[in-house]
């Protein structure tokens, strides 16, 4: 069983920063790919970026590539999504979540198990 829990969202204006962070706790967390995904509204939950716990393998979707930055702190048992040059077009509820480790990591929703309850991120113009 693993748990995580998101935080980090909020209102921010177009071209700002924020860094979300997930805090992650359960049993052999290095056998699992950590990955963030979003749910605009109105739309399906998509990709974002993933990560091995190792840190030497990420994995972007296109539409955030540039700008955003994944990674993970071992000690603390916590991965971080830095989104910079936020677009009105990245609002969406953020989870991040725990799943089947593979190479290349995977973008699909249907290979990640585990789920946090998701944070706001919402960007105005």
């Amino acid at each position: 069983q693993v748990q995580l829990v998101e935080s980090g969202g909020g209102l921010v204006q177009a071209g700002s920063s924020l860094r979300l962070s997930c805090v992650v706790s359960g049993r052999r967390l290095s056998t699992y790919a950590m990955g963030w995904f979003r749910l605009p509204p109105g739309k399906e939950r998509e990709f974002v970026a993933a990560i091995n716990w190792s840190g030497g393998n990420t994995r972007y979707a296109d539409s955030v590539k540039g700008r955003f930055t994944i990674s993970l702190d071992n000690a603390k048992n916590t991965v971080y999504l830095q989104m910079n040059s936020l677009k009105p077009e990245d609002t969406a509820l953020y989870y991040c979540a725990a799943g089947t480790l593979s190479y290349p990591l995977s973008n699909r929703d249907s290979s990640y198990r585990y789920w946090g309850q998701g944070t706001q991120v919402t960007v105005s113009s």
